[in-house]
């Protein structure tokens, strides 16, 4: 009989309290209707012993856009957890973002409809920049001054060198505004750029070796805002290894 109770009481304290109050999880009406909640929800709860129960005006929030970590998506829609600064909200996202989570979701079988994903790439979208100056000031400095080497638009489309890269491409680089906004430090051009108040004068021993580019700090202003507003090239699809 002791043995009988014994083993009870260790099965008791190793089982999961529930005696805490729940956490509320509200969702969109496609997700609570499609019975995600229902397969995901208690096994969280068996797994950790934090109840979490779908409720409408519940702390934890599923939205369809951020703010929030995206957690699953299904037929497009990509589903955004917010949660409050809360250890046990924290677990609960933590858990969903883990690999045990992904599997749990997508090992739901909805009866209609696609299932869920949880196993998707989220691409950042990068704000739009665009900087304060005189853009139309900024394209004839940059014909005056960087066409020579650089295609700039279609007005000088035949020149250029073959080995640099035309405005509209750099445009197409995720770190377009760093490289304009620090060309001047970038090889080749330090050996022959000159911006007054900026860069350093040339050394007498090591002249420029062309016909230097020399301009205000208002120009370089200029050409940074012509390049926010120029159109991006169209650099196609990454290339994919077979």
């Amino acid at each position: 009989m002791r043995f009988v109770l014994l083993c009870l009481s260790l099965t008791l304290s190793a089982s999961p309290s529930w005696s805490q109050e729940a956490l509320g999880l509200a969702a969109p009406a496609e997700v609570s209707d499609s019975g995600l909640l229902q397969h995901i929800l208690p096994r969280f709860s068996l797994k950790t012993g934090i109840r979490v129960i779908a409720d409408d005006a519940g702390d934890l929030v599923l939205e369809t856009a951020p703010p929030g970590d995206p957690v699953f998506a299904r037929e497009g829609v990509t589903y955004h957890l917010r949660i409050g600064e809360d250890a046990k909200h924290e677990r609960f996202r933590d858990w969903l973002l883990s690999d045990i989570g992904k599997n749990t979701v997508e090992s739901f079988v909805p009866e209609q409809g696609e299932p869920f994903s949880a196993s998707f790439e989220v691409v950042a979208t990068q704000d739009e920049i665009v900087i304060d100056g005189d853009a139309a000031r900024g394209e004839e400095l940059s014909m005056t001054h960087c066409g020579r080497c650089h295609v700039i638009g279609p007005q000088n489309r035949m020149n250029g060198l073959g080995s640099t890269p035309s405005f509209a491409v750099l445009r197409a680089m995720s770190d377009w505004s760093e490289r304009f906004e620090a060309f001047f430090a970038l090889n080749p051009h330090p050996a022959f750029t000159q911006i007054d108040g900026l860069t350093p004068p040339f050394a007498p021993e090591r002249p420029s070796p062309i016909h230097p580019v020399e301009i205000t700090l208002e120009e370089f202003e200029a050409i940074l805002a012509f390049v926010s507003i120029i159109k991006a090239a169209d650099l196609g699809a990454p290339l994919q290894l077979q």
